[in-house]
């Protein structure tokens, strides 16, 4: 397998603490990609033409994209369990994953407009539109137990909280936040997501 990739992209560490914990990172090759929304890498665009990383190319010849897609599949190939095949967790896990992908969303969109668009474009209250919904996201976070389940909603919590810790430090998250605080502390000790936090940004 081959995956498209930037050291900096949450969503390709969501993808590789997956493989990581399915013991498939082995298997994929990482392809280095320039996935900026302005100027497109066209090695990219030929196998996703939406342009954008993570983009897996399976070992049948198929693209596969984006990191929901890619992780599903990871985990079935491996029979896995970070998709919880019923039940109320199953529920939770991937309802969890929407909520850290929507984190994300916002926190890419607020810094393509703050770092990417010209100053005097910025449009600030589209800036503070998205910079409210992490903060909203950020609360139900806190007010949701977080069980020892690690799931595909659990890796994409720690993908958020490590991309703010990258690029939004000012927001000192930690502090209004003791119970994710906790968590984080505990789950960057695992395996799987130390190695990608070794990752150079």
């Amino acid at each position: 397998m081959k995956l498209f990739f930037s050291s900096t992209s949450p969503y390709v560490r969501k993808v590789m603490i997956c493989a990581h914990e399915l013991g498939l990172s082995d298997q994929i090759e990482l392809l280095p990609a320039k996935a900026s929304p302005v100027l497109r890498d066209q090695s990219i665009v030929a196998k996703n033409p939406l342009g954008k990383v993570p983009t897996l190319l399976t070992k049948e010849g198929h693209s596969l994209y984006d990191s929901r897609v890619i992780c599903e599949y990871l985990n079935d190939i491996a029979s896995g369990s970070l998709f919880p095949s019923n039940g109320s967790l199953k529920w939770e896990a991937i309802t969890m994953q929407a909520l850290g992908d929507g984190l994300l969303d916002a926190a890419l969109l607020a810094r393509y407009e703050t770092f990417l668009r010209p100053k005097e474009l910025c449009w600030n209250e589209w800036v503070s539109g998205q910079m409210e919904k992490i903060q909203s996201a950020l609360t139900s976070f806190e007010l949701t137990p977080l069980t020892d389940n690690f799931h595909i909603g659990q890796i994409t919590l720690a993908c958020s909280l490590g991309y703010l810790d990258l690029r939004y430090d000012h927001l000192n998250w930690r502090d209004s936040h003791p119970k994710l605080k906790k968590w984080f502390e505990e789950i960057s000790k695992r395996e799987s997501v130390k190695k990608e936090w070794a990752l150079p940004a």
